[in-house]
């Protein structure tokens, strides 16, 4: 089986709660979704089978996990599972980086996943429709592992959204971490807005983090 994979590098992870790991990364080719912030929209792309991946894994050193990535990983989830679990095999700690919005795909890959860092796409910020029922379906097999929750904050997110999100966050693992993300380049002009979406998941009590793209302060991949 092969999948299509843009590029396999390694880096320090720049967002949400593992922010400094150093990974290797497996970024697949493609996503159905077309949020207004993305900034991740390769043109071109390699078929490789996951043995080939994991030879050129096997290349780099001391590295945290590997981290799949996109694009969405998940819409390739026959390959994505088969990837999955041979790295698993193969001895590395697999990180499931996701839109969140495809549970049925993560049921297939779920075993062989250690961390789930998942998007709930707040409407607002997307530019998009919304997805609460797939979040919540997937955040339900997701606390499966070791999951977190990342929200993109943009000029135009909406405080409904944000609760809307809490909500499913307290239906289903009120311990869940949230990581509020702001937009770049614009984290400057967010600084209020983030304060007060981070207060107010305080007062419902889920733990927050304002975690910005760090990688991109620092100008690596």
């Amino acid at each position: 089986m092969k999948g299509k994979v843009s590029e396999i590098f390694k880096s320090i992870q720049g967002e949400g709660i593992y922010l400094g790991y150093p990974q290797v990364f497996v970024r697949f080719f493609g996503c159905s979704l077309n949020c207004c912030f993305c900034d991740t929209k390769p043109q071109e792309y390699e078929e490789l089978e996951p043995r080939e991946i994991i030879g050129r894994v096997n290349k780099y050193k001391d590295f945290h996990s590997v981290a799949l990535t996109g694009g969405e990983p998940l819409e390739q989830p026959e390959f994505a599972r088969d990837l999955a679990g041979k790295l698993y095999d193969n001895g590395n700690r697999v990180y499931l980086e996701t839109n969140g919005i495809l549970p049925q795909a993560l049921r297939k890959v779920i075993d062989y996943v250690d961390i789930v860092a998942m998007d709930i796409k707040l409407p607002s910020a997307t530019c998009l429709g919304p997805f609460w029922r797939e979040h919540e379906d997937f955040l339900q097999i997701a606390v499966r592992k070791n999951v977190f929750v990342k929200m993109v904050i943009s000029r135009s997110t909406h405080i409904s959204d944000v609760m809307r999100a809490i909500d499913i966050v307290k239906r289903v693992k009120p311990d869940v971490y949230v990581v509020l993300q702001p937009q770049h380049p614009y984290e400057d002009f967010l600084v209020g807005k983030l304060g007060l979406f981070q207060t107010i998941c305080e007062q419902q009590k889920i733990t927050a983090k304002i975690i910005a793209q760090t990688h991109k302060k620092m100008g690596v991949k």
